[in-house]
């Protein structure tokens, strides 16, 4: 992705878990080799077929999961597609779909859509109107974006995805609080792979191939509402819109995941 010089310090407080992305497919054994060397997650590309020297497949997947990695999808064909605005996101939405079911990528994780270019304000309608088209043609996945600060902060106000990944590029050395992936150096190397190194902070809507595996678990409606309650109590505490709206949401996910309407 994106090239330029870094300084700026940690998005967040919390803890953060360190990761990669890179356009090179990793095999079996340079997945082992970036884990070995601390990494905790691999974000790679969901792209179509005729972007094959970066695309995502099942068995990279399996490999990097063998490895103890996370993996994080990202849509990315063109740096500043998302110009192009809703036709454009309905076409690659449907493409990241395709993909993703192609992969068995479980449901319930995320896939960003890039807008890697020093995005303006002019183009903010047109970014907004592409990641909801996307988002429309990936039931039962979450959108996210990645891109600068800005891009970050103005697509979070607007609401228009859940999950957000800022590149220090552009960013004029500021660092979004609302990044759950902050991508803070390129053009880096890790057992001979080219890559970009990362730091994430939570809700990453990661993935690995065993989560198919697992049991699925339905929360009891029971559960949910004391959880809501819980969290109804942050959100009569909180002193911020943005925390009263984030509340909400949380209470919203807890809803969905026990089949209450919302």
């Amino acid at each position: 992705m994106a090239t330029t010089t870094s300084t700026t310090t940690s998005a967040t407080t919390t803890t953060p878990t360190p990761g990669i992305d890179c356009a090179t497919p990793l095999t079996a054994t340079t997945a082992k080799q970036i884990a070995a060397a601390g990494y905790k997650f691999a974000a790679r590309y969901l792209v179509p077929a005729q972007y094959a020297w970066k695309r995502l497949t099942k068995t990279e997947a399996d490999a990097i999961t063998a490895a103890g990695m996370q993996i994080v999808s990202v849509y990315e064909t063109t740096a500043s597609r998302p110009k192009g605005g809703a036709a454009y996101g309905k076409a690659d939405g449907a493409a990241a779909l395709a993909e993703a079911q192609t992969i068995a990528q479980p449901k319930g994780s995320a896939i960003y859509f890039a807008v890697d270019y020093d995005a303006q304000p002019a183009d903010y309608d047109a970014i907004e109107a592409y990641l909801r088209a996307a988002a429309a043609q990936i039931p039962g996945y979450e959108a996210g974006v990645y891109g600068s600060y800005a891009v970050i902060e103005e697509m979070h106000k607007r609401g228009a995805c859940p999950h957000f990944w800022q590149t220090y590029a552009w960013s004029k050395g500021k660092v979004s609080s609302y990044a759950n992936i902050y991508q803070y150096q390129n053009g880096t190397s890790v057992a001979g792979v080219s890559l970009d190194l990362n730091r994430s902070y939570g809700g990453e809507g990661w993935w690995n191939t065993n989560t198919n595996n697992q049991e699925e678990y339905e929360m009891t409606k029971e559960d949910a509402e004391k959880i809501i309650r819980f969290l109804s109590a942050g959100w009569y505490a909180a002193v911020d819109q943005a925390s009263k709206n984030e509340f909400n949401r949380l209470a919203n996910e807890v809803r969905k995941a026990a089949g209450i309407p919302v």
